[in-house]
């Protein structure tokens, strides 16, 4: 008993700890958005690309590193990314909106050597928000992604969770995929599934995944309360990867 009452407190301790980190990031990203009125819109989940930017691009993005950013939309990212010191290169399939003060390549990412328009071997850092999931073939995306890296260099993508709870329980009961049905984005296509990715794209691509996030970490912001708690609590219940969150972040290297 007095074995199991340590674990439970230890799981109990874990997760305050993730709770209160998350509160923090919420607290600083409000912040840092009301210091940045000026800063590009982005259609995305809120508090998204402040996520990204505090657990990730903290570590990689600084004065000297290029970037690229693919899918840049109104460049919110792109703006980002320049903020932190970096040079970026801004690349969609249209200028329609762009704001950031950044250069911009006009790019079909669904073009198979897109990589050669941009640059091969040429970025230290490369982005692509919520973007793969809008494409015909995710593998040559991804391969084009790992082919844009310069050696030591990493990959940032975020992707909608079709791993989720909520999702997986929608699959079972309607035999539709979260976000991608009617109700989703009309040109969502192409579902990421994390076993898929890890197991068959990303070899078949030439990249790897160093290191894999969900957003919000714990728990959704696209599913309405009390549900939300509900499914909160089953995830720590049930077995499975990446129950919790509505986003996947995945960092990604080429394989040497």
């Amino acid at each position: 008993m007095s074995r199991a009452r340590n674990i439970f407190f230890s799981l109990a301790l874990r997760r305050g700890a993730r709770s209160r980190a998350w509160g923090s990031l919420q607290r600083a990203s409000k912040e840092e958005l009301r210091a940045k009125d000026s800063m590009p819109p982005t259609t995305t989940n809120a508090g998204l690309h402040e996520f990204v930017a505090r657990c990730v691009l903290a570590e990689y993005a600084r004065p000297g590193v290029r970037a690229a950013d693919l899918g840049s939309g109104p460049g919110a990212m792109a703006a980002r990314l320049k903020s932190m010191g970096c040079e970026v290169l801004a690349a969609d399939r249209d200028l329609a909106g762009f704001e950031a003060d950044v250069p911009h390549r006009l790019v079909d990412f669904n073009q198979r050597d897109f990589a050669a328009i941009l640059g091969e071997r040429t970025f230290d850092l490369v982005t692509a928000i919520e973007v793969i999931e809008h494409v015909e073939s995710p593998i040559a995306f991804l391969r084009n992604v790992g082919r844009l890296l310069a050696p030591g260099g990493i990959a940032v993508l975020t992707t909608p969770n079709v791993d989720s709870l909520p999702a997986r329980i929608k699959f079972l009961v309607a035999g539709k995929i979260r976000t991608m049905d009617e109700r989703g984005e009309p040109t969502h296509i192409s579902p990421i599934f994390l076993d898929l990715l890890r197991r068959q794209f990303m070899p078949l691509a030439g990249t790897r995944l160093r290191q894999h996030l969900v957003f919000p970490p714990n728990g959704y912001q696209l599913t309405r309360q009390p549900l939300a708690y509900m499914f909160r609590v089953a995830s720590r219940l049930l077995p499975g990867e990446a129950l919790l969150g509505d986003n996947h972040v995945l960092v990604l290297e080429a394989q040497a």
